[in-house]
């Protein structure tokens, strides 16, 4: 079977339905089917649709970014930290998590930063409309092969379109 590159609008909502992403008036975003580039349960419920198809999905947290590691929550001594004006809320990326460090604590001595997606541990709702299937190039197979996009978390996405994925 070929991989089919599917494009699609979308409009991610929380629980409390506040609404924390859209790609309405910009790009539809593109993914390469069985690549990992999406959060699994909705790349499950959208291979199943056809091009104008307009669908509610409800993601659990589980098939999402997964629950809440409370092991990826850890203290790094303030003098060992490479900013001394370091803030709450304050995204750091490092070689050692795919994911931004946010810090959520910050004392005299200490800071304290979460490695959990910012989703992590959500249930959320995506509202979609398939706006193109078609099949996936050579090229754009043989560059998620490399790993460059993943799930979105390694950063290449934010970065811009290496041939896999588009905002």
């Amino acid at each position: 079977m070929t991989a089919r590159a599917i494009s699609f609008h979308y409009t991610l909502t929380a629980p409390d339905g506040e609404v924390l992403d859209s790609s309405v008036g910009r790009i539809p975003m593109t993914f390469i089917e069985g690549k990992g580039q999406i959060i699994p349960g909705l790349e499950s419920a959208l291979t199943a649709l056809r091009v104008g198809d307009k669908k509610r999905i409800e993601v659990p947290a589980a098939d999402a970014y997964g629950l809440r590691d409370e092991s990826l929550v850890f203290e790094v001594a303030r003098d060992r930290f490479p900013t001394a004006d370091v803030q709450v809320g304050d995204r750091f990326r490092t070689h050692v998590s795919p994911v931004p460090l946010v810090v959520t604590k910050v004392t005299d001595s200490h800071v304290t930063l979460d490695a959990n997606h910012p989703l992590a541990g959500m249930d959320l709702t995506f509202d979609v409309e398939i706006t193109g299937v078609r099949p996936a190039t050579e090229e754009e197979i043989a560059g998620c092969d490399q790993g460059c996009c993943g799930d979105h978390s390694r950063g290449c996405c934010d970065e811009g379109s290496h041939g896999c994925c588009e905002e």
